[in-house]
């Protein structure tokens, strides 16, 4: 898979997850085929918006979004915990839905994708913090997302 689809898997999962936030009730297939049919990206490692249906998503990037967003509505409780527990001064609740939605993608990544390097996931993150967060984003996920790979053991040496 080339890096640039991962890239583009997590921004679609991203904003997957942020709609999540307003319609809990909706089943993740039905969201997920619902952001298929009404969206389509240019394929660059942005994934800007396009209006015609010439440049559908490739596929490894869409296989990429589909594994994120079920891993996260799958171990959530999980993801969160470790969020918390790194998170001493902050609730969940005082999050911004930007910044914990892309806390959520990369602790799954640090947590239960093995052949993914830890600072590659960290420097996604910040990065996609950088393109959709505050201006505080990107130094507030990396504080949380080095405590969290350090507590899961995924350490880059």
């Amino acid at each position: 898979m080339q890096i640039q689809h991962r890239r583009l898997g997590r921004e679609c999962a991203l904003k997957i997850l942020f709609a999540l936030r307003h319609d809990t009730n909706l089943a993740k297939d039905e969201l997920l085929g619902r952001f298929w049919e009404n969206f389509r990206f240019a394929d660059d490692a942005l994934g800007e918006p396009l209006d015609s249906l010439d440049a559908p998503i490739p596929e490894s990037a869409k296989r990429f979004t589909e594994q994120l967003v079920s891993g996260i509505v799958e171990y959530r409780p999980v993801l969160d915990q470790r969020i918390s527990e790194a998170a001493k001064n902050w609730s969940l609740e005082r999050m911004t839905v930007v910044d914990l939605s892309i806390l959520r993608l990369a602790c799954f990544e640090l947590c239960y994708l093995p052949d993914i390097p830890a600072r590659v996931t960290m420097n996604e993150a910040i990065e996609i913090a950088k393109r959709y967060g505050t201006k505080e984003s990107p130094s507030f996920v990396n504080g949380l997302l080095d405590k969290i790979a350090k507590n899961v053991g995924k350490k880059d040496n």
